[in-house]
This record gives C-alpha cells, sequence and structure tokens, in this order.
C-alpha cells in the first residue's frame, strides 16, 4: 500500500537503512515481493489472504521440517483431507548448514509457489521480476526442478513441498482452477447505476445491490471500462481453512444452496417495506449515522479533537455493546468517535503523551483513506502484514516469541509470525466472507439512496411519509422547503430529502487543488468518501472485512509479542500536509495517527470504514467480535505446532479424526460457571482437558484418564468471569476445541 510504504521508507531513514536491512531473514524477503505483487494485483482479500497463508506454510513447513521439536503442518499430514506424504529430512549438524539448507528450501517453495500464483496477474511482469531478481540475487538456479528431496538436496524438498501446495490449491474449495469466479451465486438486486440519481430499481433493501460503473478502478488500481464488477467470493466460506473446527461451523440453507459460515454473529437488522416494524428503527438508525459523519469530511469543520492516544483509543472488550439496541451508546452520532478512554501515560517512557490537537475533518479524512488500502493495495490482510513487518524493524522490538524466554533466531520468529498471522487472516477471509455470502447485507450508499427515495418515516402529517423512509434528524437529515436552494425549477424537489454531507466528485475538478466540502445536497445524490472509480468494495457489507481482519490481527500481534502496546508505546503513521489525500486536496495540517495499542489500531480502522461510507455500525461490531476469537483461536492452535504438541493437525473436513463428534459441553451458556462434558468416542484414552480465557491465559488444565465407565467430566470455572472461554480436549490421537460461555 502506498501509504505503509511511505510509512516504512520514513521510518527507515530514521533509524538507518542498515539497522533495518539487519532485522531481516530471507522469510522476510520473500513476504516483501509477495507484498508487492499482491499490490500489482486485481484487489482480492479473500484471495490474498489465501496467497499469505500458503506462502507461509511452505516457508514455515520448510523450516521445522528440520528442526527437531515443531510439527509441520503441511509435510507428512493430511490437511483438510489432502495427504502429503513426508518421509523426513536430515538436518545438518553444522548450524551454518542447517542455516543455509533452510534458506534454499525456503525459497525454492516460495519461488515456484509464487511464481505459479501470480504468472496471470496484471502486474505479472513487475511481479515475476521481482522474484526471479531475488531468486538470483541468493545464487539459486531456475533450473534445479528436482522434487527428490530423500538425496539430500534442500531445493528438492522446496520443490516437493511447493507442488504439493499448488496441487492443494486446486481442490481447497477457492476455485482457483477457474480464477476463483463464483459457482452459484446471483444477486438479487438489479445494479445501481452511478450515472444516474436515485436508486430506482431496488428489488430487497436488505441484500446487496451490485454497482454500475463507466470506469471502474478496483483498489489495486487496476482499470475495468464499464460493467458491473462480480460479486467477489461471496462462497468463500466453505474454503478449506486453518484452526476452525466443526463447533465453529453452521452450514445454513438459502436459494437452495449450502452457505458454510463459521462463528455466526446472527443477522444484521432488517428494513420492514410495509409497515417500517421489527429491526427497522436499528436498520434506518445504523445508516443514518454513516451519512451523519460524512458532514464531518470537511477541513473547514472548525472542531478540533485531541488525536493523540491521550484522548483516542483503550476501549476495553467489555466496552463493546452486545446488541444492536446498544449501539448508540457506543457510537457518538453526532460529534463522530466512539467511548474511547484514552491513557494517562505512555507506559514505556512512564510520561503522558503529548496532546495532538488537529481538526476533526482532516484527523477523518486521513483516517478514512489510511484504512481504505488503496490505490496500489495490498489488501487489508497484507496491511497487517505490512504493519507487522514495520513493527519488527522498531529499534526497541525484540525476538522473543510471546515476550518471553532467549531471543529466538529472525528466520525462526519471522516463519512462526508470518504462520500464525497467515493462519488468522485467511480464517479471518473465509468466517467474514461466509458470513457476507448467506447475510448478503446491503450497503450504505444503496440503502440510503432507496430509503430517501421512499420519503420521511417520521411524521405521517408531513409530505412524502412512508413507514420505511429515512428519519428527519435536523441539521443532517432534512425535507427540501420552499425557497431551499435545493428546491429546483418549478419546486420540484420540496418534499423531498436532503442531506448534509460530504458533497462528491461534482465538486472536485482537480484533485491536488480541489476540495469537495460539505454541504446539503439531495439526498438522492449522496456518495461515500471513495475514489469515483470505486465507490464501494464489490461484495456484500455484514460483516466488514476490515473489523475481523484487524480484531484478529490485533489479537495475533498482542500475543505474539507479549505486550499490547506498540514498540515504545505507541505506533505512528504520519500524513503530510497537502501531501496525503488521493482525491481531493488535504490533509490542511500534517496529521499522524497514533496508536498506543494494537487493539487501538484495530478500533481506528473500524471507525475508518464508517467516514469512509463503506460500512454502517451494524458491520462494524460483529466483525471485531469475530475477529478476536478468530485471533486467539489460530494463535492457540499455531502454538501447538511450534512445541510439537499436536501431530494431528485436521481441518472440520476430517471429522472421522476428531474428538469433538462425540464431545458436548452443557449447560452452555453455563450460570455458574461449571461444564458437564461428555465425550463417547474416547474410551480407553488418555485425555487432557486445557481451557483458555479469551487473552489466551490457561484458566484450567486436567488430565484423566478414561476408564470407559464414566463419560461425564466436570469443568469447573466458577471462579472466572463472565464471558467465552475455549475449551481443548486433547487425546492420544486427536484433539478437539469447543467455545464456552459464562453468563
Amino acid at each position: 500500500m502506498r501509504t505503509f510504504l511511505f510509512s516504512i521508507l520514513f521510518f527507515a531513514l530514521c533509524i538507518g537503512a542498515s539497522d533495518v536491512k539487519s532485522q531481516n531473514s530471507i522469510a522476510r524477503e520473500w513476504n516483501e515481493v509477495l507484498l508487492e505483487a499482491i499490490r500489482n494485483d486485481f484487489a482480492r482479500p479473500t484471495v490474498h489472504a489465501r496467497n499469505l497463508f500458503h506462502t507461509s506454510i511452505v516457508m514455515y513447513d520448510v523450516w521445522a521440517a528440520y528442526d527437531t521439536t515443531a510439527s509441520t503442518l503441511f509435510l507428512g499430514k493430511e490437511m483438510n483431507g489432502f495427504p502429503v506424504p513426508f518421509n523426513g529430512v536430515e538436518a545438518p549438524l553444522d548450524p551454518l548448514l542447517l542455516k543455509k539448507f533452510r534458506e534454499e528450501a525456503l525459497s525454492y517453495a516460495a519461488y515456484r509457489l509464487l511464481t505459479h500464483r501470480f504468472e496471470h496477474s496484471p502486474g505479472a511482469s513487475q511481479s515475476l521480476f521481482l522474484m526471479d531478481s531475488l531468486f538470483a540475487d541468493l545464487g539459486f538456479d531456475q533450473n534445479k526442478t528436482s522434487w527428490n528431496y530423500a538425496s539430500g538436496d534442500p531445493a528438492a524438498l522446496g520443490n516437493y513441498i511447493a507442488a504439493y501446495m499448488i496441487n492443494y490449491g486446486q481442490q481447497d474449495g477457492a476455485n482457483e482452477i477457474n480464477d476463483y469466479t463464483n459457482r452459484f451465486y446471483e444477486p438479487v438486486n438489479p445494479a445501481l447505476d452511478l450515472g444516474a440519481p436515485g436508486n430506482p430499481d431496488l428489488i430487497d433493501p436488505n441484500r446487496w445491490q451490485p454497482l454500475k460503473f463507466d470506469t471502474f478502478v478496483d483498489q489495486s488500481g487496476n482499470l475495468f471500462l464499464g460493467g458491473i464488477p462480480e460479486c467477489l467470493s461471496p462462497e468463500w466460506g466453505s474454503v478449506d481453512a486453518f484452526s476452525f473446527t466443526e463447533d465453529d461451523l453452521e452450514i445454513l440453507q438459502r436459494d437452495s444452496e449450502d452457505w458454510w459460515v463459521f462463528h455466526n454473529p446472527g443477522h444484521p437488522p432488517y428494513l420492514d417495506t410495509v409497515n417500517g416494524a421489527g429491526d427497522s428503527d436499528l436498520y434506518k438508525w445504523t445508516f443514518e449515522l454513516v451519512s451523519a459523519w460524512s458532514s464531518h469530511m470537511d477541513p473547514s469543520d472548525t472542531t478540533v479533537w485531541d488525536i493523540s492516544p491521550n484522548n483516542i483509543g483503550n476501549i476495553p472488550f467489555e466496552m463493546y455493546p452486545d446488541s444492536f439496541s446498544e449501539f448508540p451508546s457506543f457510537y457518538d452520532f453526532d460529534n463522530g468517535g466512539d467511548v474511547s478512554l484514552g491513557y494517562d501515560v505512555n507506559p514505556s517512557t512512564g510520561l503522558p503523551y503529548p496532546p495532538q490537537m488537529k481538526k476533526r475533518g482532516d484527523y477523518a479524512r486521513v483516517l478514512a483513506e489510511f484504512w481504505a488500502d488503496g490505490p496500489d493495495s495490498e489488501t487489508p490482510p497484507g496491511h497487517w502484514f505490512t504493519l507487522l513487518n514495520a513493527v519488527m524493524d522498531y529499534p526497541e522490538f525484540n525476538f522473543h516469541y510471546k515476550g518471553e524466554g532467549e531471543e529466538l533466531d529472525h528466520l525462526e520468529y519471522q516463519v512462526k509470525a508470518y504462520l500464525t498471522l497467515g493462519g488468522a487472516m485467511h480464517d479471518a477471509a473465509i468466517a467474514s466472507w461466509g458470513v457476507k455470502g448467506y447475510y448478503d447485507y446491503i450497503r450504505p450508499i444503496s440503502a440510503l439512496r432507496y430509503m430517501t427515495k421512499l420519503g420521511q418515516s417520521s411524521d405521517p402529517n408531513l409530505p412524502n411519509y412512508h413507514p420505511a423512509g429515512i428519519e428527519l434528524i435536523p441539521g443532517y437529515i432534512e425535507q427540501i422547503e420552499v425557497g431551499d436552494s435545493l428546491a429546483g425549477g418549478g419546486n420540484q424537489f420540496v418534499g423531498k430529502i436532503k442531506v448534509k454531507a460530504w458533497r462528491g466528485h461534482n465538486f472536485i475538478s482537480n484533485a491536488e487543488t480541489d476540495i469537495a466540502h460539505v454541504g446539503w445536497i439531495l439526498a438522492r445524490d449522496w456518495w461515500p468518501y471513495q475514489r469515483p472509480s470505486f465507490v464501494t468494495p464489490p461484495f456484500p457489507g455484514f460483516v466488514s472485512g476490515h473489523s475481523t481482519y484487524s480484531r484478529a490481527a490485533a489479537e495475533i500481534m498482542t500475543m505474539l509479542t507479549g505486550d499490547e502496546y506498540f514498540p515504545g508505546g505507541v505506533g505512528r503513521f504520519v500524513a503530510p500536509k497537502n501531501d496525503f489525500l488521493v482525491f481531493e486536496k488535504g490533509p490542511s495540517d500534517t496529521i499522524v495517527l497514533e496508536w498506543a495499542k494494537y487493539y487501538d489500531a484495530s478500533d481506528q480502522c473500524s471507525l475508518s470504514r464508517i467516514w469512509g461510507g463503506i460500512h454502517p455500525p451494524a458491520d462494524d461490531i460483529p466483525g471485531r467480535k469475530m475477529g478476536r476469537i478468530i485471533g486467539i483461536e489460530a494463535f492457540n492452535y499455531a502454538e501447538a505446532l511450534f512445541l510439537g504438541k499436536d501431530d494431528t493437525i485436521t481441518g472440520v473436513n476430517e471429522s472421522a479424526q476428531l474428538l469433538s463428534s462425540g464431545i458436548k459441553a452443557y449447560p452452555n451458556p453455563s450460570a455458574d460457571g461449571r461444564f458437564n462434558v461428555t465425550f463417547d468416542n474416547a474410551c480407553g484414552q488418555e485425555v487432557e482437558f486445557f481451557v483458555y480465557d479469551t487473552f489466551g491465559r490457561m484458566v484450567f488444565n486436567q488430565a484423566i484418564s478414561n476408564d470407559c465407565k464414566s463419560s461425564v467430566f466436570d469443568v469447573n470455572l466458577s471462579n472466572q468471569s463472565k464471558g467465552v472461554y475455549f475449551l481443548t480436549v486433547i487425546g492420544k490421537e486427536s484433539k478437539s476445541s469447543h467455545r464456552l460461555i459464562i453468563q
């Protein structure tokens, strides 16, 4: 992403290029090449989460193949039903030779896989040149194609695992063989023609609507002339995952098709188009807030905020709303932002964070563009890999896994970090897009234009009343009256809806000098704060992928480093005055985005999508909550590999090898923290129970010998607080994970 590349260059200048280079392992170098290839490809977050994950697997596995403790994930395993035969390799006793073997095997594996995955990319010439150049600079030979790893040749090991990963990718549910096209999804709504006002043809305001462009430019800058972009990855829920178990999965029916939904958050608010009953008020509120926050996107706005961690950030998970009805207490409808507590001091320095008083209009615009990942985007999952790499370049950063023990070799740390983050990003893509596909929820531009076309729902005695219309909110959403500048010729728009919002691209002729500003506009012309050639991502809204990815990544970064805080207590990104925004001039002053904790970066990312007009709050919090669980599960799953404690890694498709088919925990939820756990297919096995809280801390552990006489075991968490816990049950030849809830 252009913005993060700038950030890394800026930071490298501050600490010295040689210092940054010294942190690089061969895995880091291949990861950087992959991120650049993603920037040169189509903007497909799901596809690239998978590319990041699969590349992380082959890099980690060739490292682990030479290790006496760590377990591989792919080599010698049956991953989601796909067998990968492997008889092991002999690790050299000489540490320097061992390092050479690992680097060579890793490079052949990464090179073969990446050149295959990106050979048909729109930026193939650039990406393949980078791959060829790195491979040659490392002294490796493209003509070494043998798979015979038994010969002791590390290049053959790399070729072997890459070949199996390429074959695995042909059958993992992603439909790579047909360029990831959809197999059965069809939108129910006709496309919204962006060249015309309003939204006259929408059929179902609770379902996603495609957009029709004259020219569409995706988030990586690829140009598509005319047409309607296909919905991206609505069937992704059935792609093979990393750490999910059967307990996480629901297979639901819609339109005579099966939809795989992991960590199902339940349905979003729906609009009753006849009576305005049910969830209609929540539906209206969540989209009305998006329109209201659009009125903040103007540097002429005189509102000034302290945008430092002194004021923004620090939201304990317990403060997240538990239901849609609690959302108005979490989001500030009028002023923007959330219930941030801020921080009294930087724990690294012991001093308060210096205030940074800036215009809200500049802050909100920078936030929206920074997290939008475009143009030239590595997409949201790649964005967090870029952030991880940047964090590892901080002078204060150390390579202690979980912040504990001895400092690891950089290669070991980075292959483990990439596998953990890659697994979490891939699972976040599967879960969030599984939800997107099944619920197929509408985006703000479609919902707002539809409701305002119906009219207003505030007062039956006013003109243009409709129970499913938008609510009138003074200062934000109003009816046009006679004498209004928007009344039009012959007062044709009197009684229609107007909104105070960012005025859109009709007010921008030159992006380097012009600003659209905020003003009253016809609601039929409402536009999100996005490029005119992009407008809104081409897939359903609920849940927010950014919220899911970001919270999962924040959990990984926290657990991986053993610290909630960025190194030195703060992470920063500088957006220079009048030299950052893409489609209008700005910001009017230099803005420094700052985050004390990784969670703060995640929370700011989520809010950016509301200010950007891409997601309503209804899409946000459910995604954050899903991401939290996904990140913790992925970390625990990866750590078991690193410790060599799980030699039967399987996915949800391998239920025959899991204990989960015979395990039940009840009552669940539990009012007093006590659970009865029953199992009926582990007779005669030694079984060990582990329970972790959502911070990854073990709160319960006990081993038993199942004598086949008793099948009920008591898990007593009565000394724990209310919330979600994770039960892991490990038998001699199997493993199962389950969620426990204390109410």
